[in-house]
């Protein structure tokens, strides 16, 4: 399954310039884990981070200037760094495969003479086959809506500057057989958007479907504590609406593997005997859940925050075909801390037991969650004197590491302050 192996982040919000992990031209401190926690205070810049895969992804879904107005970022002025006179830029260095090669992608966005934000810029880069060093090749270039893309699996543009060198004009009036120009009808849009859709462009159409299977969690209790009309969905959304049709859909196509989900998460939730649904006769679905002791079952909309909380993210993890990168915020909120290790422990056996395995990248500050996690795995969100974020990996503090191998938890150094620094 695809897996992020680093992130650039660089003036958006808080987040002049930070990078999570290896890019094709900084190894860094190594690739991102499976399970990635960052952890910060108050104000430092973790819902930031989220929001960075978030508009990314809704950038692709909707076209950039929605994406700017949406979840509340109040449009393009909102979102890029004070002071800062250059674009929002952000870099994906990724690999589809466990064994194949990598491939980058940066994309750019600024706001047009109009005032109306766009896309200013984008680049996906390869190595080609047994190339080990060097500038990787660059197969697909757009600036401004217009460029070149590279037909061929192992083809791409040799030359090694920067994006904003090249001679875009001169590059597409240059014939080649193996590559072809484009031009945008609406630069607002992504390239890989429209490229994606087309089968004679498959490393385009992969990291496409990559970034369009994320699951980033914007779960409230209430959403799923409503009504939905009967019909089987088959993953669940990311407000968690549609808990009852995801359950329905498992029910129906999964039946064996439905029981034996449902007795695993009611074992695994406190006082719950059994999940079950109920269609009603105007086609709404009843989720229930059968207390310990109780006759009568009790129905979603009974049921506390943590409860439909930790349902929810079991439910995820146990979808056969899960989403390659889930990203939540803060999954703490509401949770008794019982629950939260019972969480951390599923998060853990499902990105390291499951042969359907996701990337999990989660914000927190609570420290029962940071217990059940490694320092590879655990990155550091501080606000730096100028007011913006900077970042840091908790292994990279051997002290740190001499501790929690002498037996004393990473949770309990982050609640002593031990991972700050001044």
């Amino acid at each position: 399954m695809a897996r992020i192996e680093g992130f650039r982040i660089r003036n958006f919000k808080s987040l002049r310039d930070i990078t999570l992990g290896r890019l094709w031209n900084n190894k860094g401190t190594g690739e991102l884990t499976a399970m990635t926690a960052v952890i910060g205070k108050n104000g430092a810049g973790k819902s930031s981070l989220f929001d960075a895969f978030g508009f990314l992804a809704d950038c692709l879904k909707m076209g950039v200037e929605e994406a700017c107005d949406t979840k509340g970022r109040g449009g393009f002025e909102r979102m890029i760094s004070q002071g800062v006179n250059e674009s929002i830029m952000f870099e994906v260095y990724y690999r589809e495969e466990h064994k194949e090669r990598p491939i980058t992608y940066e994309v750019s966005f600024a706001l047009d003479d109009h005032q109306r934000p766009y896309v200013k810029s984008e680049r996906l880069r390869q190595r080609r086959k047994g190339q080990e060093r060097g500038y990787p090749f660059s197969f697909l270039i757009l600036e401004n809506g217009r460029g070149l893309v590279w037909k061929a699996e192992d083809a791409g543009l040799q030359e090694q500057p920067t994006a904003q060198s090249l001679d875009i004009d001169k590059l597409m009036h240059e014939e080649s057989n193996e590559r072809e120009t484009i031009e945008l009808e609406d630069n607002r849009k992504l390239g890989i958007a429209t490229l994606g859709a087309l089968k004679q462009h498959p490393r385009i159409s992969a990291f496409r479907n990559f970034i369009e299977g994320w699951y980033l969690s914007y779960f409230t209790p209430d959403a799923a504590r409503s009504l939905p009309m009967a019909g089987p969905q088959k993953h669940l959304n990311m407000h968690g609406d549609n808990i009852g049709n995801v359950v329905q859909f498992m029910e129906r196509d999964h039946p064996e593997q439905f029981k034996k989900i449902l007795d695993d998460i009611a074992k695994k939730i406190p006082g719950i005997d059994k999940i079950s649904t109920e269609r009603m006769p105007n086609s709404q679905l009843l989720l229930k859940f059968n207390d310990k002791g109780f006759v009568n079952p009790f129905f979603a909309q009974q049921m506390s925050d943590g409860t439909l909380k930790v349902f929810a993210y079991l439910l995820l993890l146990s979808d056969p075909k899960p989403p390659p990168f889930i990203c939540i915020e803060e999954p703490e909120n509401g949770l008794y801390h019982k629950l939260l290790e019972i969480l951390a422990k599923q998060f853990r056996d499902h990105v390291t037991n499951n042969k359907n395995k996701s990337q999990i990248f989660i914000t927190t500050h609570q420290p029962y969650f940071i217990d059940a996690l490694e320092p590879k795995e655990v990155w550091i969100l501080e606000k730096d004197v100028d007011g913006f974020s900077r970042i840091r990996r908790a292994s990279e503090d051997p002290t740190i590491e001499g501790l929690v191998k002498e037996g004393l938890p990473l949770g309990g150094l982050w609640y002593s302050d031990y991972l700050e620094r001044s």
